[in-house]
């Protein structure tokens, strides 16, 4: 299913935007809390609760990578809209790279010397976006190449890590383009860093995801449906993709298939979807939480705290899964979605609304 350029952009979408871009830090923030805990040391530190609440940080809680390059995706749309609203085509993907590039940079790590240099926009400028906060490997070694990965020349070429999907979400924002359209620039950005087709599958199938539920106007889970048919379309579609995705559907279809008609959790739905530290795993995980919390959840805020909170407690990749699943809820909910008690909480919320206020007025003109 693609959506027709004439779509009118939704009423709401000024609050999608915010909320996919805002719910994504938060749920970010949250998992990163305990990213490279297991489970049992989320236990040990959290009690039997386990970790339920931004609060319980012992300081400033902070969002990670997956943050500051969802921030950088959407910088580089940004480029590509300006200078069409200038009357002139830019290749988006030569701008998301030099974007990438820009982030590299603000982390200090040096670049192959023939690298291309951008001049520094807006976002270099934000110094909450130069901390190191655990970089993907990947995203940084095939960055630092200075050479463009593409999908006939990539870099990285079997790395499928999970540091495609988590900045994906800016994409699917995208009003007045078809979503095959934003299935292919989602991919390819991908391959910016990552070579191994799942990564590029799981990146374009999320971005897809986002498209159908803040553009197309599709249920939760129709637009999750509607991503799993997209990834099985795909001429050589990734076995474990098809596989993670179509057992997150399952198992989270009602009646709950569990022995206690409870969500899968911690080491349960690890073992059923994978620890989320590879694009496939990670996007099953935050399809799974946000699918199998709608039915119980009262109201957006409780929806997005139980989503997040099963997305992340358990032994992998949590913020990674918490961000994803932050992003897909933002984008049904809108702002709505976001607790407000976290806002107060959030880290640069103002970086991340004037970004997304920018790309809202680039996009609509409003």
């Amino acid at each position: 299913m693609t959506t027709p350029e004439h779509t009118p952009v939704p009423a709401d979408f000024a609050s999608r935007v915010q909320g996919t871009l805002m719910g994504g830090a938060l749920g970010d923030a949250f998992g990163y809390l305990v990213e490279f805990d297991s489970l049992a040391d989320i236990q040990a530190k959290f009690g039997p609760s386990l970790l339920v609440d931004l609060s319980q940080a012992s300081g400033t809680p902070h969002f990670s990578d997956d943050t500051q390059m969802t921030l950088y995706t959407l910088d580089g749309l940004l480029d590509v809209l300006e200078w069409a609203n200038n009357g002139v085509g830019a290749d988006i993907n030569a701008c998301q790279w030099l974007a990438y590039l820009r982030w590299l940079k603000t982390q200090d790590i040096e670049t192959a010397e023939h690298a291309p240099e951008q001049a520094p926009r807006w976002i270099d400028s934000q110094s909450v976006l130069h901390h190191q906060r655990h970089p993907g490997n990947a995203c940084v070694t095939g960055l630092a190449t200075g050479e463009m990965g593409t999908l006939f020349r990539p870099v990285n070429p079997e790395s499928k890590g999970c540091g495609t999907v988590m900045r994906s979400a800016p994409y699917g924002l995208l009003p007045n383009v078809d979503a095959e359209t934003i299935y292919k620039i989602s991919s390819d950005a991908a391959s910016l860093t990552h070579g191994h087709p799942s990564a590029r599958q799981s990146s374009g199938a999320f971005s897809w995801l986002i498209h159908q539920i803040v553009i197309a106007g599709l249920p939760l889970r129709a637009a999750a449906e509607s991503a799993r048919d997209r990834a099985a379309g795909e001429p050589s579609a990734d076995p474990e993709l098809l596989a993670r995705l179509e057992s997150a559907l399952i198992l989270s279809k009602p009646p709950i298939s569990t022995h206690d008609g409870a969500p899968l959790s911690g080491d349960s739905l690890s073992d059923a979807l994978g620890l989320g530290w590879v694009a496939e795993e990670a996007l099953a995980v935050a399809v799974y939480s946000v699918l199998v919390t709608e039915q119980a959840a009262g109201s957006p805020v409780d929806h997005f705290l139980a989503a997040i909170r099963l997305a992340t407690n358990h032994s992998g990749d949590s913020d990674s899964t918490a961000s994803i699943a932050g992003n897909i809820l933002g984008a049904v909910y809108g702002e709505a979605a976001l607790p407000p008690s976290w806002l107060t909480l959030c880290e640069a919320p103002a970086v991340i609304r004037r970004l997304g206020a920018e790309f809202i007025t680039l996009t609509t003109g409003a």
